[in-house]
C-alpha cells in the first residue's frame, strides 16, 4: 500500500510515493528541471498560471510512477501541499479566470492596510490573529477594483492547492487552514470573517464548502484518472500550504514546537495552543494542520521572502558560470565571521511582512573595492539571511516561544554548514536536520486523513536526524557582533 503526496511550489512541483507500512520514500521528482516562470508585469506583482502548476504535477507524478514500478491500483490516498497565500479565480464552468496572483506579490498591501485601520487594529488582531496585510483577501479587494469584469465573473476563489484539489476530483472546496492563511476565519466566531466579508464587499458564496485539514475532502474523478493514469476513487485525504506542511512533514504538532524552512522563501514556524498574534503583525499566526475549533493549534509563522531567491540570484549574477552551490558555499566559509564589515538586507524579493510591510529592496553595506571579495559577498548574503531569521525569532520570543529546538529538512539553504552553524550561533538552539520533504510529508499526512496511521508520531516515525548542529562556543561572540552590527544597518 502507498500514499501519494504533491507539493505545488512557486518554483517547481514535486511528487512523492511513499510506502505506508514503513513510511519509505519510494520515488520522489519534481518538474520542471528549470524554475518555473513567474509573471512580473509590474514591479512588485508575481502572477503564474495555475494551468502550468497542472501540466507540471503531470509530468512529476508519470515520474514517480515509472520509478516506483506501482500500480494505481496500490495507492490508497493523495495528500497536497501548495505555496501559501495564492489567489485563484474560477467562474461557474470551473474556469480559471485570469492568472493566479502568488505569495510574493506586493499590490495589495495598500488594501490590507486600510481594511486594518477601518475594522479596527485591535478587532482585527484578537479576531484574524492577523492585518488583513497582503494576504488572499486584501487580493481579492485588488481585483474587485482593478479588474471588475473578471469579479463579476467570479464564481468561487481557491488556493493553490485548492485548484489542485479540483483538477483532481471535479469539485471545488477549502479548509480552515487555507481559509486562515487567505485572512478569511474568524478564530473567536470559528467561522468565516463577517468583518473581512463586510468592508470588502465580497459575498460568502464565493467561498467553496469547507472540507477537513486531515480527512477524506473528496475522490479522483474519471477525467483526472484517465489524465494521470490513477484509480477513479482514490481519496484526497489532506491539504495544507506548505510552511504548516513543512512542520508537519518534522512531525511539529505540539505547543511549544518549532519548523524552519530555507527555500525560495525561507520561515521559521512554531505551533501555539494560544490565539496570540504580535500587535504589529510582523509574524503572522494562521491555523495548523491540527487544528480544530474545540481543539486549537495554532501555527505562528516568520517569513522571510528573500531567502534562497538572494542566493540563486548571487549565483546567476556574480560571474559563477559553472560553479555549484556547494562550492559557493565552500567560497563563503573562506570569508571570516561577519565577512569583514561586509551586511546585506536580503529583502529583495517583494514587501516584508517582518518589516511591517515595507519594500526595501535587497541592500549591501560596508563594501570596500580593495579588501572584499566575492568570498565575503557570499558570506555576507548567509550570514544576511540568518540574521533575518534572528530578527524575526526575536519578535516570536516576545510572544512567548522559546526557541531551544529547530528542526528543518536538509534541503535548500540548510546544505550549506556555514548557514546552518549561524543559524545555530546566533539563535542559540540545536538544529535537527531530517530527511524529509514537503511532498513525503503531505503524503504520509494522506496515511493520517484516511486512518491508516493512527496518531502523527505512528506516520512519523521513520524520520531519521542526518545532522544535528549544536551553537559554537568559540563563535558565539562574533556571531553577535555581526548581528549588531546587521541590525544596526536595518534599523537606519
Amino acid at each position: 500500500m502507498y500514499l501519494l503526496g504533491y507539493d505545488i511550489g512557486s518554483s517547481s512541483v514535486k511528487a512523492c510515493i511513499v510506502e505506508a507500512e514503513t513510511g519509505k520514500i519510494v520515488a520522489s521528482d519534481f518538474a520542471p528541471k528549470v524554475e518555473m516562470q513567474i509573471i512580473a508585469e509590474k514591479q512588485g506583482w508575481a502572477e503564474q498560471n495555475p494551468e502550468m502548476w497542472w501540466e507540471n504535477l503531470k509530468l512529476a507524478h508519470a515520474s514517480v510512477m515509472q520509478k516506483s514500478g506501482i500500480t494505481a491500483q496500490e495507492i490508497a490516498a493523495i495528500g497536497i501541499s501548495w505555496q501559501m497565500h495564492g489567489l485563484v479565480l474560477t467562474d461557474k464552468n470551473c474556469q480559471v479566470l485570469r492568472p493566479a496572483i502568488i505569495w510574493c506579490d506586493s499590490r495589495a498591501v495598500p488594501y490590507g492596510e486600510k481594511a486594518f485601520k477601518a475594522i479596527g487594529e485591535e478587532k482585527s488582531l484578537s479576531h484574524l490573529l492577523n492585518s488583513p496585510g497582503n494576504f488572499t483577501a486584501s487580493k481579492l479587494a485588488w481585483v474587485k477594483e482593478n479588474e471588475p469584469e473578471i469579479y463579476t465573473k467570479t464564481d468561487k476563489i481557491m488556493l493553490p492547492g485548492d485548484y489542485i484539489a479540483m483538477r483532481l476530483s471535479g469539485e471545488r472546496s477549502v479548509t480552515v487552514e487555507g481559509l486562515s492563511e487567505g485572512i478569511f476565519w474568524d478564530f473567536k466566531t470559528k467561522s468565516l470573517s463577517d468583518d473581512i466579508f463586510n468592508y470588502f464587499g465580497f459575498s460568502k458564496e464565493i467561498i467553496p464548502e469547507i472540507k477537513p485539514i486531515l480527512g477524506v475532502q473528496s475522490h479522483v474523478s474519471a477525467k483526472a484518472a484517465a489524465e494521470l493514469g490513477l484509480r477513479e476513487g482514490t481519496p484526497i485525504a489532506y491539504r495544507a500550504g506548505d510552511q504548516p506542511n513543512n512542520a508537519l512533514s518534522l512531525n511539529v504538532f505540539n505547543a511549544g514546537e518549532i519548523a524552519a524552512t530555507a527555500g525560495t522563501s525561507g520561515v521559521v514556524y512554531g505551533v501555539s495552543d494560544k490565539a496570540d498574534y504580535d500587535p504589529k503583525s510582523r509574524v503572522n499566526t494562521f491555523a495548523h494542520v491540527n487544528y480544530t475549533p474545540e481543539n486549537e493549534r495554532l501555527g505562528i509563522l516568520l517569513c522571510i521572502n528573500g531567502t534562497g531567491i538572494l542566493n540563486s540570484w548571487l549565483k546567476r549574477n556574480l560571474a559563477l558560470e559553472g560553479v555549484s552551490y556547494a562550492q559557493m558555499n565552500d567560497l563563503a566559509a573562506q570569508s571570516p565571521i561577519g565577512a569583514r564589515g561586509l551586511s546585506v538586507l536580503p529583502f529583495g524579493n517583494g514587501a516584508e511582512r517582518v518589516l511591517e510591510n515595507r519594500e526595501t529592496g535587497c541592500q549591501i553595506h560596508g563594501l570596500n573595492f580593495n579588501i572584499h571579495s566575492k568570498n565575503d559577498i557570499l558570506r555576507a548574503a548567509q550570514e544576511g539571511i540568518v540574521f533575518s531569521f534572528q530578527y524575526g525569532m526575536e519578535i516570536m520570543q516576545a510572544m512567548g516561544m522559546n526557541i531551544k529546538l529547530i528542526r528543518a529538512g536538509y534541503a535548500n539553504m540548510f546544505f550549506s554548514p556555514l548557514f546552518a552553524q549561524t543559524l545555530a550561533n546566533i539563535s542559540g538552539a540545536t538544529i535537527e536536520l531530517l530527511n524529509t520533504d514537503g511532498a513525503a510529508g503531505a503524503a504520509k499526512a494522506a496515511g493520517m486523513g484516511i486512518g491508516f496511521y493512527k496518531s502523527n508520531n505512528e506516520a512519523f516515525a521513520s524520520l531519521t536526524k542526518l545532522k544535528i548542529i549544536e551553537p559554537n562556543i568559540t563563535e558565539i561572540e562574533q556571531t553577535k557582533a555581526a548581528y549588531q552590527a546587521w541590525k544596526k544597518v536595518l534599523e537606519k
